[in-house]
């Protein structure tokens, strides 16, 4: 597999799957990503055309601070409300809309960097790659499809370097501090 940046012409479309990255680096590290280190090493010295976030928004709507936060740091942000079914199901996901605008994209990029561990998208890449565009996944391995990893041109480890792509934890930090006193 090939390394992202080997090709500083290369033109690149970035689709992050906030969800997955949100909820990958909390059960793995208990830790936020920094979204921001991770839209740099998607880019890796290449020609970005469009950086995408995809998220869900609640009720509560916590998520509009953050939401504006990624915006300032280069990415369209998308968000669609979190849908409760009757029985009190709840599902929220980005799959197909990623799907649609990677193919959308796909004209005018000549690679897709896609920020999710999600094995759902392994059909996309298999279509992707056969319409000539090169596809890499930038992901936490352990929360990451095998299926997903195989299918890409290119698998960036985001665990592999946890102090460029983790924020520490304020809280929990703050906690250690205060048993050490």
């Amino acid at each position: 597999m090939g390394t992202p940046g080997q090709f500083p012409q290369q033109r690149v479309g970035v689709f992050v799957d906030i969800q997955n990255m949100y909820y990958s680096g909390r059960a793995l590290y208990d830790q936020k990503v920094n979204f921001k280190n991770v839209l740099e090493a998607a880019v890796a010295g290449r020609q970005l055309v469009r950086a995408f976030a995809y998220g869900i928004t609640t009720e509560e709507a916590h998520e509009e601070e953050f939401h504006t936060a990624l915006g300032t740091q280069g990415f369209e942000v998308k968000t669609k409300p979190l849908q409760t079914f009757i029985g009190g199901q709840k599902k929220g996901d980005w799959d197909v809309g990623i799907a649609m605008d990677v193919l959308r994209l796909q004209p005018k990029i000549d690679a897709a960097v896609l920020v999710s561990g999600d094995g759902d998208f392994v059909p996309l890449v298999q279509f992707a790659r056969e319409h000539g565009l090169r596809v890499e996944v930038l992901a936490f391995r352990e929360s990451t499809s095998k299926l997903l990893v195989e299918a890409v041109d290119s698998f960036i480890d985001l665990s592999s370097d946890k102090k460029r792509f983790l924020m520490p934890n304020a809280g929990r930090l703050r906690r250690r501090v205060a048993k050490i006193r």
